[in-house]
C-alpha cells in the first residue's frame, strides 16, 4: 500500500503569529503521527510573511523532540545557499539525537533575488548542484576518498546511523542526477503549471528507476509524489479553500502582499484582474481538489501512474484545524484510522 506523508510550510494563518504557526506546525505533525503518517517535513522559504519555515533544520529539531516514531525531514534545503559541509554536519546532529527518523530533502531553487544575494553576500563562487550532492554524501558516509579536496575533513557528530537522502525535482534531467546519485525521488507537482506534468513525472520515475545506483543512503529505488491538497466534505466550505489557494498561487509580490496567509473571507473579496483569471485557471493543474473519496481517486490515478512508492500531500488551506482534519479525512480515506 503506497504510503502517505505531509509536507508543512509553518503557516502563518490570519490572527496568528509567526510563533504560533511554529507551534501549528508542531500540532500538525503530532497529529500526523497519532494518525500513522510515514513522514512530515518542513519546507525552506526565506521573505514569505505567510511562511514561518525559513530554518527547516531547526524546525524538524523542535518536531522530532516533540514525537515519537514520525521520520521527520526537508522539504527541502536549497543547496546553492550552503556550505556542503555545514549541511551534513545539521544532518549529522539531526540524526545523532533522533537516529533512524531523519530525511535529507534538497533541492537547487535560488528564490528571489534579494534572497539570494542576502544568503550568498560574502561568497566569490558557487559549487555546482551535483557537487554539492556528491559532497554531502561524501561527509555524511565518512568517506575515506583521498582524492576529495577535503580529504579528511570528518562531519561530526560520528555514527553508524545514516538520513535518507531524496531529491526535490521538476524534471527528467532532476530524476536521473537522483538516481545517479543512489538517493530517493521525490516528484513535484505543485511548483509549475502545465498541462503535461504527469507526463513528465512519469518518464522521470521510469528514467530514476532505470538508472538507480544503490547507495549507504538509499538501497532501492523509491520515489514520491508531491501535489497541494484541498479536501473538505462540505461543498461550500471547500469552494472557500480553493478560493484562498487561487488567490495565493497568483504569487504577487513574490508571494509577500499577504502579511499572512489569507482566510476564506480575504480570498472571497479579493478583487481579480482578467490576468488573475488566466493565472487561476491555470493554476488548477497544481491542485487536487475534492472530498476525501475525490481526492484519493485522483491520488491513485497518480500513483499508479508515477507507480510511486509515497504521496507527499501539501494541505495548502486556511486553519490549523482544516489542515488536521484534512489529514484525518484522508487517513480514514486510506483505511490508516
Amino acid at each position: 500500500m503506497v504510503r502517505l506523508s505531509v509536507l508543512d510550510y509553518a503557516q502563518v494563518d490570519e490572527g496568528r503569529t509567526g510563533q504560533e504557526a511554529i507551534a501549528d506546525s508542531l500540532r500538525l505533525a503530532q497529529t500526523a503521527e497519532k494518525l500513522g503518517y510515514h513522514r512530515f517535513w518542513v519546507a525552506e522559504h526565506h521573505n514569505v510573511p505567510a511562511f514561518a519555515s525559513s530554518s527547516p533544520e531547526l524546525l524538524m529539531m523542535y518536531i522530532l523532540g516533540e514525537t515519537q516514531q514520525l521520520r521527520v525531514g526537508s522539504g527541502g534545503v536549497m543547496l546553492p545557499h550552503y556550505s556542503p559541509f555545514k549541511v551534513a554536519e545539521n544532518f549529522r546532529m539531526l540524526e545523532a539525537a533522533h537516529p533512524g527518523r531523519v530525511d535529507l530533502g534538497y533541492g537547487n531553487t535560488l528564490g528571489t533575488p534579494l534572497v539570494n544575494d542576502a544568503l550568498n553576500e560574502t561568497k566569490t563562487g558557487r559549487i555546482a548542484y551535483e557537487k554539492s550532492v556528491r559532497d554531502i554524501y561524501h561527509y555524511l558516509t565518512g568517506s575515506e576518498d583521498e582524492t576529495h579536496r577535503f580529504a579528511g575533513l570528518q562531519a561530526n557528530p560520528s555514527g553508524d546511523n545514516l538520513p535518507q537522502m531524496f531529491q526535490l525535482t521538476t524534471s527528467k534531467r532532476g530524476a536521473l542526477n537522483a538516481a545517479k546519485a543512489g538517493v530517493g525521488l521525490c516528484f513535484g507537482l505543485f511548483p509549475n503549471a502545465s498541462s503535461n506534468k504527469l507526463d513528465v513525472g512519469r518518464e522521470a520515475a521510469e528514467i530514476y528507476r532505470k538508472n538507480f545506483r544503490p547507495s549507504k543512503v538509499m538501497a532501492e529505488p523509491y520515489v514520491m509524489f508531491a501535489p497541494f491538497v484541498v479536501l473538505s466534505e462540505d461543498e461550500a466550505e471547500l469552494s472557500g479553500f480553493i478560493q484562498v489557494l487561487d488567490i495565493w498561487l497568483l504569487g504577487k509580490q513574490d508571494f509577500a502582499e499577504f502579511s499572512a496567509f489569507p482566510s476564506v473571507e480575504t480570498a472571497a473579496n479579493y478583487k481579480l484582474t482578467p490576468a488573475d483569471q488566466e493565472a487561476i485557471e491555470a493554476n488548477r493543474t497544481r491542485m487536487i481538489t475534492g472530498n476525501a473519496a475525490d481526492v484519493k481517486a485522483q491520488l491513485d490515478r497518480i500513483t499508479e501512474h508515477f507507480a510511486a512508492d509515497e504521496i507527499l500531500f501539501i494541505p495548502l488551506m486556511p486553519g490549523v484545524h482544516q489542515r488536521q482534519q484534512a489529514l484525518e479525512l484522508l487517513a480514514e480515506e486510506y483505511g490508516q484510522y
